[in-house]
């Protein structure tokens, strides 16, 4: 069983940083250079982000023990897949760069962190440079986006309208069939609709469209289609804007603009570099680093009794505790985190994902097999899946002799039921269990 099916890919211009964001959050070992295209194939790897384990509203953290990533009093951390794709220039949906080829990659992605070089060190092809502005980075870069999947559409536009119009199809059908390689279902589309509606039926429209014409897909002209696209792009690849190398000279600066321009709430600093250092160090057993705050222990720490427990610390050379000490004043002291982690984290809340539990034992909450413990694992649903969806991402054989299932306190839950915050620990009982208790074999 996969721990989570969600895919949240990194984007940008060459050289931007994206490989080395990568690096800093997850297992993979992305190769990193100072001149574009130095990605070329997407790179992946396994990331960890924080929730609120279920064990810790029943009490049971000291039982718990996940069978992927890991849970410390409560907070777990469940793995998620990331994408480093190559680098993407200014007229990448006409081809340029190889964009074509980087943007296909983007086509299953959950959600997107477009990695933005702040120092304005890069250009928008990523060339070194001096005093370049990336204020326009975010906004050419969604453009490339919508400009690709917009061709892509219209290039099969009126034999896709000839076909509709034939077999008197539903627009909101056949519009999830021509975006069905972007692994887009039905509501995601409906929704999408329904805000067009909304806005090119309002008033305050400059040239306010009819609701029929905006429910007959053959009578779209460009404006409707590019604007169904632009809302398209919004609600499939929600998108953190992550600030990097804010650790160089010119970012301030830059900062300041880009935060005042876009929406703060989905804008995080970051320094992809110093996350880096910083595992590496504790990796290498010179530092416990606490991600995703300010603070680590060194071994003089361990020698002051300020740290008690866990391996002994090892002493740093003058070039390492030098560069350490760059770290905390350029990037921890003055912005509290490398805000590598508060990027995960805040791609995350856009999906408002909903951590879900598979459990053998409703009462208990074990999950059976080896390793004993409870709450063993953790899937990450989308908003809007339901109880039989959640036993087919379990396992295929639980879907197939699928029975039943239960929620906490012996609750029938429908097959058709959402899962939701409210109902997310779920037994799932099958045929196969039943016959082999019958047979004296046990339960599943």
């Amino acid at each position: 069983m996969a721990a989570s099916d969600v895919l949240i890919a990194c984007v940008g211009k060459p050289s931007a940083g994206k490989s080395s964001f990568l690096n800093a959050v997850s297992d993979a070992s992305a190769k990193v250079g100072n001149y574009p295209f130095t990605t070329i194939k997407p790179n992946r790897g396994v990331a960890y982000v924080p929730i609120d384990c279920a064990c810790k509203r029943f009490g049971k953290e000291k039982l718990c023990k996940p069978r992927y990533g890991r849970c410390v009093d409560g907070t777990r951390w469940v793995p998620i897949e990331m994408l480093d794709v190559a680098g993407l220039v200014p007229g990448a949906s006409e081809g340029k760069g190889l964009g074509n080829q980087f943007l296909d990659d983007l086509r299953t992605a959950d959600a997107l962190i477009h990695v933005v070089d702040v120092s304005g060190t890069t250009d928008s092809h990523g060339k070194e440079t001096v005093g370049y502005d990336p204020i326009n980075d975010v906004e050419w870069l969604t453009g490339e986006i919508e400009a690709w999947i917009y061709n892509n559409l219209k290039t099969k536009w009126s034999s896709t309208m000839r076909r509709h119009v034939a077999v008197h199809a539903d627009p909101a059908f056949t519009l999830q069939q021509q975006l069905s390689g972007y692994g887009v279902r039905l509501p995601l589309v409906l929704s999408v609709l329904d805000k067009l509606r909304q806005v090119l039926t309002s008033p305050d429209h400059p040239t306010p469209y009819t609701k029929d014409v905006i429910a007959a897909l053959e009578s779209w002209d460009d404006e409707v289609l590019r604007t169904f696209v632009k809302m398209f792009v919004e609600e499939k690849f929600p998108t953190v804007i992550a600030l990097n190398k804010i650790d160089l000279p010119d970012a301030a600066k830059n900062i300041d603009k880009i935060c005042r321009k876009y929406d703060e709430s989905r804008t995080v600093l970051t320094s992809a570099l110093a996350e880096t250092f910083l595992r590496r160090l504790a990796k290498q057993g010179f530092i416990r680093y606490h991600e995703g705050t300010d603070r680590f222990d060194t071994a003089e720490d361990d020698e002051s009794g300020a740290v008690e427990g866990g391996q002994k610390l090892k002493t740093m050379d003058e070039k390492t505790r030098s560069r350490l000490e760059k770290v905390q004043d350029l990037v921890l002291f003055r912005y509290g985190t490398t805000g590598v982690l508060s990027v995960l984290t805040t791609a995350i809340k856009l999906l408002h994902l909903v951590p879900a539990y598979p459990v053998k034992n409703i009462h208990n909450f074990s999950g059976g097999g080896h390793g004993g413990g409870v709450f063993r694992d953790c899937l990450l649903l989308r908003p809007g899946t339901t109880v039989r969806e959640f036993a087919r991402k379990v396992h295929p054989e639980i879907d197939r002799c699928y029975l039943w299932a239960e929620g906490v306190g012996g609750v029938r839950l429908g097959e058709d039921d959402i899962v939701t915050a409210a109902n997310n620990v779920i037994s799932f009982k099958t045929s196969q269990e039943i016959t082999r208790k019958e047979d004296g074999g046990g339960g599943r």
